[in-house]
């Protein structure tokens, strides 16, 4: 067994090696299996991270994480991909903060000219 990432939609992510969010390596098949994993290490799914180790004890949670820039090597046995994740600053969690509250205003803002209007 290997050690794992499981996103927020339950989808696992084997790690071959595992020094720290910022390094985290998998390694893939061929490139379809790279296409089929990573659009999901999306905002959504990153919102809740478990790291598991091969044991299956949780070793981590995270929240809030951001995908950073990582790296990949391609070699005869597949496609090796360097995985660099990281939290979220405080800054960009009052950001969002900040953006949720806004749609929320924007949406009131909405139902109010409605109202306003078929008076």
């Amino acid at each position: 067994m290997k050690d794992k990432l499981i996103l927020n939609d339950g989808t696992t992510i084997y790690l071959e090696a595992a020094a720290s969010l910022k390094g985290l390596t998998v390694a893939f098949a061929d490139w379809e299996a790279v296409a089929a994993i990573m659009p999901k290490l999306n905002e959504k799914n990153l919102l809740n991270v478990k790291a598991q180790n091969s044991e299956g004890v949780t070793v981590g949670n995270y929240t809030d994480l951001v995908l950073q820039p990582g790296s990949w090597e391609a070699k005869e046995n597949g496609v090796y991909i360097t995985i660099s994740l990281r939290e979220k600053t405080d800054i960009e969690k009052r950001l969002d903060n900040v953006e949720s509250g806004q749609e929320v205003q924007d949406g009131a803002i909405e139902e109010l000219a409605g109202i306003m209007g078929g008076v």
